[in-house]
């Protein structure tokens, strides 16, 4: 990891670097409190439903103002974007943390609290991906990619430990004090960088107009091109299942053991998507992406089904660990195919649309989730229950059983979805019928004094 951001720091990317340390902080800050405010809501009411409502209430935004947010992204400067962004969010916990102290906290605040942070995530993020393309050489753009997953992996790995051992010691508002202090980390990196804007294209200037024909037009871009439009829908389906499970392994773990020990397997299961990371950054991905993301989608399915397989916590920390291993892989490889194709002055809108349509399949996966465990497929395999005789002499009976049932299927389908897309002429062959997009090398930013001292430490 630490070799990838000597490279781009030493390529003239001290800014990239810079900024991607801030953000790695903030990231794990906002980890904590996703943690503890679902571990809080969860031993509150008792209900996956409402469990699986806080990652519901984050991810909407991003399907209903992702669109407009990418326009935003391409229109305004994409450095004071990600600064307001960071500042919205952070205001958006210090709330929390005002009710908490005043005794009022209540589930529906929460709720609203996490909607306005995850608006704020969805300008942020179209931001940022956009910003790393004009921070960053395309020769880096794999090893960039690896570097943003890494970023994610601190949510992964380092937060849900510390949360753990923090909800005892200082309760739910100082931890949640902590996420707010690491956003004004990120807000000061941020403060003392320069981003460069992105060239003018023909692309720019053919999707200029209104606020509403700008948002619009990242559509029109990527449905243009079957390629990009056919890994686009895959790979958000794909992204469905594992939302399930995603939404489902803390109340596998919860439903045979202590919200500690689920700190302690997300965790050690994190290091895999952080050693994923790590390979990403180093390695920078193969030349044909594309096979490389069907590649680790294929193992990150099987991996993913295994997750469900027995209650035990050795198993599902292995299983998690293998298959969190695979996707930044998939996830840089997928990145690096649509920073090549795409134009620079349009990627705000571009990526702001793909990611819209990711997510909105992550509501959907957290609605569904709760109730088609709760209903469905906890009686299945309760000690009596339908499966009880058949699938239930395999994987168990009783509580988190039909939790564990459901875990599997999903992990198959992801499987499923994976080899019927390579199956697609468009998609198979999306970087060859494509061309890349010329992409200027960036300059090399001016920094404040201070800011260069920090990036080359």
């Amino acid at each position: 990891m630490i070799s990838a951001v000597q490279r781009i720091a030493q390529g003239g990317m001290r800014t990239f670097a810079l900024v991607w340390s801030g953000q790695v902080i903030s990231f794990i800050g906002s980890g904590l409190s996703s943690f503890t405010l679902g571990v809080w809501v969860y031993q509150t009411t008792g209900s996956i439903t409402q469990f699986a409502l806080i990652s519901m209430f984050f991810t909407l935004p991003g399907v209903v103002f992702g669109p407009v947010a990418g326009a935003l992204v391409d229109r305004w400067d994409r450095q004071r974007t990600l600064i307001i962004s960071d500042t919205g969010s952070g205001l958006s916990t210090l709330a929390i943390i005002l009710l908490i102290w005043a005794g009022r906290l209540e589930t529906w605040q929460i709720y609203l609290a996490v909607f306005v942070s995850g608006t704020f995530s969805a300008l942020h993020w179209s931001a940022l991906t956009a910003a790393t393309t004009q921070m960053v050489p395309p020769k880096h753009f794999g090893r960039a990619s690896g570097l943003l997953q890494i970023m994610q992996a601190g949510q992964v790995l380092i937060s849900p430990l510390i949360a753990g051992a923090l909800i005892g010691a200082i309760g739910l508002q100082g931890v949640l004090l902590i996420d707010f202090i690491t956003f004004l980390v990120a807000i000061f990196t941020l403060s003392v960088v320069h981003i460069p804007p992105p060239r003018v294209t023909a692309e720019g200037l053919a999707g200029k107009g209104s606020l509403l024909r700008e948002a619009i037009f990242g559509w029109t871009y990527i449905s243009a091109r079957a390629g990009l439009f056919a890994l686009m829908i895959s790979f958000s389906i794909v992204n469905f299942f594992l939302e399930m499970i995603n939404v489902l392994v803390t109340p596998l773990v919860l439903s045979f053991n202590s919200s500690a020990t689920l700190g302690v397997v997300l965790s050690i299961s994190g290091v895999g998507y952080l050693a994923g990371g790590v390979v990403m950054s180093v390695w920078g991905g193969t030349k044909r992406c594309i096979n490389t993301v069907i590649g680790a989608t294929l193992l990150l399915g099987l991996f993913a089904a295994l997750i469900g397989l027995q209650p035990s916590v050795p198993f599902i920390t292995l299983s998690t660990f293998l298959c969190l291993s695979c996707l930044p892989i998939v996830s840089g490889s997928y990145q690096v195919i649509w920073q090549n194709k795409v134009a620079p002055d349009v990627q705000g809108r571009v990526f702001a649309i793909r990611r819209a349509i990711l997510l909105a399949t992550a509501p959907i996966a957290y609605l569904v989730a709760g109730p088609l465990a709760d209903k469905v497929f906890e009686p299945l395999l309760a000690v009596k229950g339908p499966l009880a005789g058949s699938i239930g002499q395999v994987i168990g009976v009783g509580q988190g059983r039909g939790v564990g049932l459901l875990i599997i299927s999903m992990g198959l389908l992801v499987i499923g979805v994976t080899v019927v897309s390579y199956l697609y002429p468009r998609l198979r062959l999306v970087e060859d019928e494509l061309p890349d997009v010329a992409a200027e090398e960036p300059t090399t930013p001016a920094l404040s004094s201070s800011a260069a001292t920090v990036a080359t430490d």
